[in-house]
């Protein structure tokens, strides 16, 4: 039996008394999170910012098996949020939707979430009308014309049904229900309120595709709204990416059980808590990057090297070789080892140990 075909749906219950000292704790370290990052200088919090929402969009279609390219995702934000990072890079119809969906949902956080809203944010991550090569039903509820709505997983044949979502019948009424509540003021906590917001638009599943990235999304929302700030210094996304198995674990799990949702609700916390380590990473991230670029003020960089340095010091993953600076940079080979050779003169940049045809360079300490 799903939850939702329990004679008491959506009537959720939890341990209030439980999660009480776990809720309190994720509280006081959301609250010196935000005190530390807005302690910053605005340059510095500018740049936090882009780089958590930067990780939140790109980690959050990770989730689905879905790769974007970083820097068009960072160029669209910067130029979403009216911040000058340099040269921007064009980015496609469909990136363009996935950070319209997330400015839209963290910056204009106030704005009650409608039926409108959220097929709005449906067109914008499916531009083409398409999942892929299928044709799905967007900016609508999906309907029931090819069967029920499942998730599966395994090979064709031996496919294993993870959830069945309700029936596209019931859809209506059952979004009503959550966005009623959503909307209306209450007593939750406003990071409990994110929790079984997540959960509830996840088990509803009300649309063809996208309802993962959606769901996140709203969870963002909320704890936007819990913070009053449109701020973000840490992702969610990214933490639940790392915790992918745990998450689908824990989501199917609970819609398959009873209405009490404490284990949900414990894990969301644990992973918010865990969200609040990353951030620390981005902070000092941030920071070495300021620090980097301060020690080398009045030198000369082209383009091409200031983007790739920025690259580096983002958190480029793997080693940097001269074939992918050049990738990174849109040039030839040549220029590339013009580019570096220039770098290692100057001691900014040093050859790693491993020579020949696996010559790697990184940053100078």
């Amino acid at each position: 039996m799903q939850i939702y075909e329990r004679s008491d749906w959506p009537r959720f219950d939890w341990d209030q008394e439980g999660l009480a000292n776990q809720l309190a704790a994720v509280r006081h370290r959301q609250g010196r999170l935000i005190g530390r990052m807005e302690g910053l200088g605005l340059r510095l919090r500018e740049e936090a910012v882009l780089s958590t929402l930067t990780q939140d969009v790109l980690k959050s279609s990770e989730i689905e098996g879905e790769i974007l390219d970083i820097d068009q995702v960072r160029s669209s934000l910067a130029c979403r949020l009216g911040l000058d990072i340099g040269a921007l890079t064009p980015a496609d119809r469909h990136v363009e939707g996935v950070v319209e969906l997330m400015i839209d949902a963290t910056q204009k956080y106030e704005e009650p979430l409608t039926e409108e809203r959220l097929f709005a944010w449906h067109s914008a991550l499916f531009p083409t009308g398409r999942s892929g090569m299928q044709k799905i039903r967007v900016g609508r509820w999906r309907d029931d014309n090819s069967g029920p709505m499942q998730v599966v997983s395994g090979p064709i044949g031996k496919e294993r049904v993870h959830y069945q979502a309700p029936s596209a019948e019931q859809l209506p009424a059952e979004m009503s229900k959550l966005l009623d509540w959503f909307n209306a003021q209450g007593a939750i906590d406003p990071v409990l309120k994110a929790a079984l917001a997540h959960l509830w638009f996840v088990t509803i599943h009300p649309f063809d595709d996208g309802n993962g990235r959606i769901a996140r999304a709203i969870a963002d929302l909320a704890l936007a709204r819990s913070e009053r700030s449109p701020k973000r210094f840490y992702s969610m996304s990214a933490q639940i990416r790392l915790e992918r198995k745990a998450y689908y674990d824990i989501l199917e799990q609970t819609q398959k059980g009873s209405l009490d949702v404490t284990a949900w609700m414990q894990w969301f916390l644990g992973c918010l808590d865990r969200a609040f380590d990353g951030a620390e990473g981005t902070l000092s991230g941030v920071l070495r990057k300021a620090k980097f670029w301060e020690s080398h003020l009045g030198e000369s960089f082209n383009e091409r090297q200031r983007k790739v340095m920025n690259r580096l010091l983002d958190g480029f993953e793997g080693k940097l070789s001269s074939s992918k600076w050049a990738k990174l940079a849109k040039c030839s080979q040549d220029t590339a080892s013009r580019d570096i050779n220039d770098l290692i003169k100057r001691d900014i940049l040093t050859k790693d140990a491993s020579g020949g045809r696996s010559t790697c360079y990184s940053l100078n300490g």
